[in-house]
């Protein structure tokens, strides 16, 4: 019932984004830039595991994949002066997301 309450409540959230975002892009960009799945998550896994230590490991990769995730959004910033069609600007920008992924195993790899 748990995992039930957690999709729900995810994505309600995630849907009134998407709904803001028709109406009110720059507010809805500063609702989802809040680490408000950071935070809902580790709370979560706290209240499920009651492990501190994952708790440590899960936010230390969070920390570390902010920035790293950051570089989905460089396409559609430089799109203003690249004129890529939509389906090209997504490529490259989930293509970015899979090489700073790729940059996050790395960085846990060698930590480990």
């Amino acid at each position: 019932m748990f995992e039930v309450f957690k999709v729900l409540f995810s994505g309600l959230i995630i849907s009134f984004a998407s709904w803001l975002a028709g109406r009110r892009p720059v507010l809805a960009g500063f609702i989802i830039a809040l680490p408000m799945m950071s935070i809902l998550s580790i709370f979560f896994s706290y209240y499920q595991y009651r492990d501190m230590n994952k708790i440590n490991e899960f936010a230390t990769s969070i920390l570390i994949a902010v920035p790293l995730s950051l570089t989905f959004f460089l396409p559609f910033v430089l799109n203003r002066w690249l004129k890529m069609s939509f389906p090209m600007t997504m490529a490259c920008a989930l293509g970015l997301v899979v090489a700073g992924y790729a940059l996050h195993a790395l960085v846990f790899r060698r930590a480990a």
